[in-house]
């Protein structure tokens, strides 16, 4: 699965506030790693967001369209906003776990 995390509510979506609108791909797609899938918009701005990962959009979150703001009230349930197939299994290495995505964020934080 891949969203805004709750941290990534940080930067990001701090500064955004409230999600009311979101632009997401359609199913069947194919994601790169590091590269724009969609984007989010709030009344303060709008956001690209990039895929960590590469591979198959498999399936696209449709709650999404009508309620947005799920990215920021429910990121971990209801928030999320494509799943997909790796195309490359290795790359998931490379994802920081829980603790270690909680420390790295802590440590942006300080340096700004």
């Amino acid at each position: 699965m891949n969203g805004l995390s709750m941290k990534a509510q940080w930067p990001q979506l701090d500064h955004l506030g409230e999600v009311v609108f979101v632009e997401l791909p359609e199913p069947g797609g194919s994601v790169t790693k590091g590269n724009g899938f969609g984007a989010v918009e709030s009344v303060k701005a709008t956001s690209d967001v990039n895929s960590p990962i590469s591979g198959e959009i498999v399936e696209v979150n449709d709650k999404l369209t009508g309620k947005p703001g799920l990215i920021n009230s429910s990121p971990y349930e209801d928030g999320w906003m494509i799943k997909i197939k790796p195309s490359d299994p290795s790359e998931l290495e490379s994802l920081l776990g829980a603790k270690e995505y909680t420390k790295f964020c802590e440590e942006e934080d300080a340096a700004h």
